[in-house]
């Protein structure tokens, strides 16, 4: 486990990268220091030592040098690469915008911090079904394999914006058409 020291070094490192733009995550290849004490919860909040993070700009901070291998997430500077935990998703996507229609769609997701992806071949969305329950759990791809998991009136609204297709209810967005639920499984 890494130390508290640990944590303000990360924090320098992120602004003064981030004061250049957005900094250069998949270019920086550091050895692996350890994990830290540091969870994303499954409604986004962020946590170090289980102490919620309350200072919206350090929390953006820190998204800003947040790098996904695989299932796990690392911030990331030049010198460092420390693991953290992320219960879900390490976004919320907590609105969405619609404009245009059929293939000229496009779906502009809002995240909890701010970030904007529109829906498309490099931002796409997947939905996951709970085997037990049936609900849905829908995501969309923000930067770099990273994913926002879209709140419940941001689905909502998506959906406003499907059609059928092929056999399929789904989204139009981006040039690309995104499967929601076989069309013979509606209610």
């Amino acid at each position: 486990m890494v130390t508290i020291p640990a944590i303000h070094s990360l924090a320098e490192a992120a602004e003064r990268a981030r004061a250049r733009g957005r900094p250069p995550v998949h270019q920086w290849t550091p050895d692996f220091t350890g994990d830290i004490d540091m969870r994303i919860g499954r409604d986004g909040t962020w946590f170090y030592q289980g102490t919620p993070i309350s200072r919206p700009g350090m929390v953006a901070l820190f998204a800003s040098i947040l790098r996904r291998e695989g299932e796990r997430h690392f911030l990331v500077t030049p010198v460092e690469k420390v693991g953290i935990t992320v219960e879900d998703a390490p976004f919320l996507a907590v609105d969405v915008e619609a404009e245009g229609e059929g293939p000229a769609q496009n779906l502009t997701f809002t995240t909890n911090l701010g970030e904007r992806a529109i829906a498309g071949a490099e931002h796409p969305i997947r939905i996951e079904t709970d085997p037990e329950t049936g609900e849905p759990a829908p995501y969309v791809t923000v930067r770099d394999g990273l994913e926002a998991r879209i709140d419940r009136k941001s689905f909502y609204r998506m959906v406003e914006h499907g059609c059928h297709r092929d056999g399929w209810f789904g989204l139009w967005s981006g040039g690309a058409f995104f499967r929601v639920i076989a069309s013979k499984d509606m209610p």
